[in-house]
């Protein structure tokens, strides 16, 4: 477990974040949780109402012989819209903004830089404004949510939403797929 590290990403729903980053080599886990807010232990409907300040995000689980904080920073990058204030899609609030929350000085400066990074090399038209902050606290999010897509592929939303994020993260990233 020495090699093992935690990292928390917040990109939208977090059935959506929670999807694409379970299909990573090195990823040994992937849970669905709250950051970010107020509110002590919230719960999914007070998230989904905006009033407790915490986004849907993710705790990551992973192996850093096997896959580097740098390529967690990539995926993240590449599978939602970081230039849209709290919102990806449909999923309108600030429970749906884009955020990293680091655990460690060196992920808040390797964050902040390869954002930087991005805005340099031009990669998104738009002013990106995912928050890169210190994490205070992760609560996980109720069990039903817990690997939702997997379970529920059939859903509507998840149809509709996350399965075109799945093919794309397929198309571009084979070399690094469980």
């Amino acid at each position: 477990m020495k090699n093992f590290k935690k990292a928390y990403f917040a990109g939208g729903c977090f059935w959506c974040t929670e999807a694409i980053f379970s299909r990573l080599k090195g990823v040994n886990d992937v849970y669905p949780g709250y950051t970010g807010g107020g509110v002590a232990n919230p719960k999914y409907k007070q998230v989904c109402l905006g009033i407790t300040g915490h986004a849907e995000a993710v705790e990551i689980l992973y192996d850093q012989s096997i896959i580097s904080y740098n390529t967690l920073l990539e995926v993240f990058f590449s599978t939602h819209n970081p230039t849209t204030l709290n919102r990806q899609g449909n999923d309108i609030g600030s429970q749906y903004r884009s955020a990293i929350y680091c655990v460690a000085e060196d992920e808040l400066k390797i964050a902040k830089s390869y954002i930087n990074e991005l805005i340099i090399e031009n990669v998104f038209a738009d002013v990106i404004v995912t928050e890169v902050n210190m994490l205070t606290r992760f609560y996980n999010a109720e069990i039903e949510h817990k690997e939702y897509f997997d379970l529920n592929t059939n859903q509507p939303y998840c149809a509709a939403v996350i399965s075109p994020k799945i093919r794309k993260l397929m198309q571009q990233n084979k070399e690094i797929l469980k």
